[in-house]
């Protein structure tokens, strides 16, 4: 479809609650997810980070996620929910295409479970856990439609620094160093 805005840091767009979908099947969700695909791979094109998007990031305040992993074929993600946590939690390095400027240590659970709807409709269950990245991201996205963005999870607001200095000094030590290239750091 098209190459949506994304809502910035600040904008209260992105710190409301998303209401679930009713039909997946829906035209709308259809173009909605082909919104958030052109949308991400514009971003991936012209920065070179990217790896998810949330509908409430170019507006829509819907239960939906768009996953484009290096490799694998897209992943749309209609009313997705964290179903289990892991009790073992890791700290990591996130930023966001919302404030791709800014870099910061979070901490998130190491495995999780997700339950999720495809575009039929029809219900799917995924374990995630830190093969690529999957776990960390899908807490990112799934944040995102409960109104809550990686500077709320901050461990410590010293880790906070600018993509440049991220870039410089973390990069290399980072989960994302072998696949930055590719995929970059942000969700």
């Amino acid at each position: 479809m098209a190459v949506q805005t994304l809502l910035q840091l600040g904008n209260p767009g992105l710190r409301e609650t998303a209401s679930r979908v009713a039909d997946p099947s829906a035209p709308e969700i259809r173009a909605l997810i082909e919104d958030l695909a052109d949308t991400l791979a514009y971003w991936k094109r012209t920065t070179g980070y990217g790896r998810a998007i949330a509908a409430p990031q170019i507006g829509s305040s819907l239960r939906v996620i768009f996953l484009q992993l290096p490799g694998a074929p897209p992943w749309p993600l209609v009313n997705p929910e964290i179903t289990e946590r892991s009790e073992e939690k890791i700290v990591v390095w996130d930023a966001c295409l919302s404030f791709l400027s800014i870099f910061m240590q979070v901490e998130r659970h190491r495995e999780i479970g997700v339950r999720y709807q495809d575009l039929e409709g029809e219900w799917h269950e995924v374990q995630a856990n830190e093969e690529r990245n999957l776990s960390e991201l899908l807490q990112h996205e799934i944040d995102h439609l409960d109104g809550i963005l990686a500077v709320d999870r901050i461990t410590d607001i010293q880790t906070m620094c600018t993509r440049e200095e991220f870039e410089k000094r973390y990069r290399a030590r980072s989960p994302y160093a072998a696949t930055t290239q590719q995929s970059g750091a942000a969700g």
